[in-house]
């Protein structure tokens, strides 16, 4: 497996995402409130929009009738051409197609790096 270091730790704050090019790809890299990254290919899959021009936000979560909650706070990027939602931390679409998806990177920091693998 490759590894590239892309950014300092504290480079970007929380609830930031940049895109980075990592070899030949390009990546969406998100850092979430609790200071964790993510990373997840820069690429919807309905048709290709570039997920990094897309809102970095949170959803309404299941509840009861009546009752609205919202969470996953800066977990959720959003299609900037057709609205799609992914899970950062899975790349999960939130709607139920688990076809779907868009593939995950794994992250790490290292000695103040943020390195993706790849």
């Amino acid at each position: 497996m490759n590894r590239m270091v892309v950014c300092g730790s504290e480079e970007m704050a929380p609830g930031q995402k940049r895109a980075v090019q990592v070899g030949s790809r390009s990546v969406v890299l998100v850092r979430l409130g609790s200071g964790e990254y993510c990373a997840l290919m820069n690429a919807c899959p309905h048709q290709g929009a570039p997920l990094s021009d897309g809102e970095l936000t949170g959803t309404t979560l299941p509840s009861t009738v009546g009752e609205y909650v919202y969470g996953k706070d800066d977990q959720v990027l959003r299609c900037p051409w057709h609205r799609w939602e992914f899970d950062v931390t899975s790349g999960h679409a939130l709607f139920n197609d688990r076809r779907a998806c868009v593939k995950r990177y794994e992250v790490t920091v290292e000695e103040g790096n943020v390195v993706i693998h790849y």
